[in-house]
């Protein structure tokens, strides 16, 4: 197991390099949800180089490669990363800034993609000494509805073999490199949009009486929403409700026909999820009609929360521990954000972690989603090696299964 454990710290500092190109390339090169075609197309020679048998085009851009060690029926272990990029564009003057305008990794999927690649490498150079498979999974889609995670698994990802556990790493910025940190249990929040439109009648600004004004009512939806997480919402369970768009096509002496609003919701508890759906139509409704107008409400479900498996976490953590040092494993906050691996989480016992990228010493610390965001190329290393470590434990002939 030492040897085993050296021979990833070493490979995965020998890689640091074509991995940094790796990563620069899927950065230079970003691509947007579901159109992920060079991406995959780049994945898919990585592996033939490689030596990785696998599969591409499923749920359109998504591949998956399988490394077999010992007796490769045993047990398999999932690692996945997200493709996709964000529709951002990007302010830098690094050699490696997107060349495709407005659009830009700004959430750190170049780092995920590019580690699983090196995990890939390093796991194929010990096939011989471990028992199982490795399912390496490349998603497309993770940033927008419906998600590429639940239409790779309604195209049978998790078949063929079934991983016993699923793993998948992200970054963030509020972790120096070379940390990682872990949340078991609830972890990430699920989120939906609202889309609201209050029908009233237009007129001229300054006749009221004559008007049914859809911008008053809007207001009034506006703050009565706030009650729904102030005055309804278990103080125990995180809840958001926000209001993010309105757009009333008036002018200064002019009151519009309509308005239209939109928002998001974010929560953990699945039950109040529901609740909350349904008190954001009713309350929407009820106001528009006692002040005389009509309102549709809209609500997409978009991800589920996100659930780390407490014994699969805790194994992870353990690990993490022996691997880079008590010092350099951090315990986690909830986070409001979300995330579609949680369909992977909802299925098989899973853990999504955070991989650290920030360096305080060279000013690399924008947050996730920013024009600014980059990442301490360093932190590859510890991602890369980490992924290998953790698969590698997993499937360790001697190794009990995780609980």
């Amino acid at each position: 197991m030492e040897q085993a454990k050296q021979y990833i710290r070493e490979t995965s500092a020998g890689l640091f390099h074509e991995i940094r190109e790796i990563r620069r390339h899927f950065h230079r090169h970003p691509e947007l949800s579901c159109e992920e075609y060079d991406t995959a197309a780049f994945i898919s020679r990585k592996f033939e180089e490689y030596g990785i048998p696998h599969v591409t085009g499923i749920a359109g851009t998504g591949i998956t490669g399988l490394i077999r060690g010992k007796d490769p029926e045993s047990r398999c272990v999932g690692l996945r990363a997200d493709m996709d990029a964000l529709p951002i564009e990007e302010v830098s003057t690094k050699d490696y800034r997107s060349l495709h305008p407005g659009k830009m990794h700004a959430c750190g999927h170049d780092v995920h993609m590019a580690c699983l690649l090196g995990a890939a490498k390093i796991l194929t150079g010990l096939r011989e000494r471990f028992s199982g498979t490795v399912k390496l999974i490349f998603q497309p889609s993770e940033e927008t509805y419906p998600g590429g995670a639940i239409q790779m698994i309604e195209a049978g990802i998790l078949e063929n073999p079934e991983p016993e556990v699923i793993i998948a790493q992200h970054v963030i910025n509020n972790l120096e490199a070379g940390d990682i940190g872990f949340r078991p249990g609830a972890y990430m929040a699920s989120t939906d949009e609202f889309f609201i439109t209050v029908k009233g009648k237009g007129g001229h600004a300054a006749t009221p009486a004559q008007v049914i004004d859809p911008i008053l009512i809007a207001s009034h939806i506006v703050v009565a929403l706030q009650q729904i997480v102030s005055r309804n919402a278990d103080p125990v369970i995180p809840s958001v409700v926000s209001v993010g768009k309105i757009i009333g096509e008036g002018r200064t002496n002019i009151l519009p026909d309509e308005v239209k609003m939109e928002g998001t919701v974010r929560t953990y508890n699945e039950s109040w999820r529901k609740e909350i759906h349904r008190k954001i139509e009713k309350i929407a409704t009820a106001i528009a009609e006692g002040m005389g107008a009509t309102c549709e409400v809209r609500i997409a479900h978009g991800y589920p929360a996100l659930v780390n498996d407490p014994g699969v976490t805790g194994q992870l953590q353990r690990w993490a521990e022996d691997y880079l040092g008590k010092d350099h494993v951090r315990q986690l906050e909830p986070r409001m954000t979300a995330e579609d691996f949680s369909y992977f989480a909802q299925r098989l016992p899973a853990c999504l972690y955070r991989l650290g990228i920030t360096a305080a010493s060279t000013g690399i610390n924008s947050n996730l989603h920013t024009n600014t965001f980059d990442v301490d190329e360093q932190s590859l290393i510890t991602g890369m090696g980490i992924l290998s470590w953790f698969a590698f434990q997993f499937l360790n002939p001697d190794k009990d299964p995780v609980k």
